[in-house]
């Protein structure tokens, strides 16, 4: 079988947690195809398309059209087609019908939900996609029940695999780790976040959190590049009354300096308005680190009881923090209960369902 998957998203100046989903789950369809599958991938043209490399996966092969000129035509249901016997489109950009069926994972609601944390392109464009989808996706693809649960209630979508992420294998603590955290300067305690720095993260929410007297006195450490609407997590720390030595932004980093900022926090704070599922939460549980959770309805199912949940609220996000953060016992209680946990997931058992249903859709002469 010619499996194609678009990973137009790790060339986005922003790739996000769906850049990195596009990725995992391309490797590890590749790892996991028969010996008469082919797997290869497809992005928009663009001068270097090396980081969308991955390994196992042929190409990237470039299409005719740039990035823009490519979103605008297969919007519309036109433009170039991808050959192949099935494609697999990790995001709601997926090409026009006619050609090898189509696969496309949704990867929340958010836009249904929360339009306000969104652009009004933004949330125009996965709107219009997501109903496209709904008319000629052969198969749409969900990351949790909370997410099938929304997109049922609020679009035409009907028919909805769920099917889980995964860890990366890069997220291993690597053996330089004491060299790496010396280079990033960490403290001896900290919280951490991981997310890209948009309004639908709830960092507002969190630093006010952190400056009410309750919350204990560590500093938050950030992860993930700017995305839209000029969110600075210093400014917000130091209208919330915090001083500047309370939050440090780190930036986009290589896995192996996460593992290490994983291994060290005192606990990762997910304090989402919303999420699909989560991908950080996962990693942090499966690195052994304590983590704390909105009530969003995804982060609470892949969390699974092993993360403190919190409602999104200064006061009550303050006490979740202090309670974990002054509790070495339920830190390591914790810790052992999110290793269970996310050994329920890999990517490699999502690759298994996906080549499993892409299979069921695949055109006749793969057979």
């Amino acid at each position: 079988m010619r499996l194609a998957v678009v990973l137009e998203q790790c060339l986005a100046p922003v790739p996000g947690g769906t850049g990195r989903y596009s990725r995992e789950v391309a490797a590890a369809l590749a790892r996991c195809a028969s010996p008469d599958d082919e797997v290869s991938s497809v992005v928009a043209w663009h001068r270097s398309t090396t980081v969308a490399a991955v390994a196992g996966v042929r190409g990237p092969r470039r299409l005719p059209l740039p990035r823009r000129a490519l979103v605008a035509a297969w919007e519309r249901g036109r433009g170039p087609r991808v050959p192949g016997d099935a494609v697999l489109a990790p995001t709601p950009l997926f090409p026009p019908a006619g050609g090898a069926p189509c696969a496309v994972v949704v990867h929340d609601a958010v836009p249904w939900t929360h339009p306000e944390t969104l652009t009004p392109r933004g949330v125009a464009w996965h709107r219009s996609q997501v109903e496209r989808a709904a008319r000629e996706a052969a198969l749409v693809v969900v990351p949790t029940q909370a997410v099938a649960e929304e997109l049922r209630r609020r679009t035409p979508l009907r028919e909805l695999l769920v099917v889980g992420e995964g860890v990366t294998g890069d997220l291993a603590l690597p053996a330089d780790a004491a060299s790496r955290a010396a280079r990033l300067g960490l403290p001896a305690s900290y919280l951490l976040t991981v997310a890209t720095l948009e309004p639908r993260k709830g960092l507002d929410v969190l630093l006010s959190a952190l400056a009410r007297p309750e919350a204990p006195d560590l500093p938050l450490l950030c992860v993930g590049q700017p995305g839209w609407g000029g969110l600075d997590p210093v400014a917000l720390a130091a209208a919330a009354g915090l001083g500047p030595d309370r939050v440090r932004v780190l930036g986009r980093v290589p896995d192996a300096d996460l593992a290490v900022l994983l291994d060290r926090a005192t606990a990762l704070v997910v304090p989402s308005r919303a999420e699909g599922f989560g991908l950080p939460l996962l990693e942090a549980m499966a690195a052994g680190t304590p983590v704390v959770t909105s009530d969003a309805a995804a982060l609470v199912e892949v969390g699974a009881g092993a993360a403190r949940v919190s409602a999104l609220e200064p006061a009550a996000l303050a006490a979740a923090l202090a309670e974990v953060a002054g509790d070495a016992e339920l830190r390591a209680r914790m810790a052992e209960a999110g290793r269970l946990r996310a050994a329920a997931y890999s990517w490699d058992a999502a690759a298994g369902a996906l080549w499993s249903a892409l299979r069921d859709i695949a055109s006749p002469r793969s057979a």
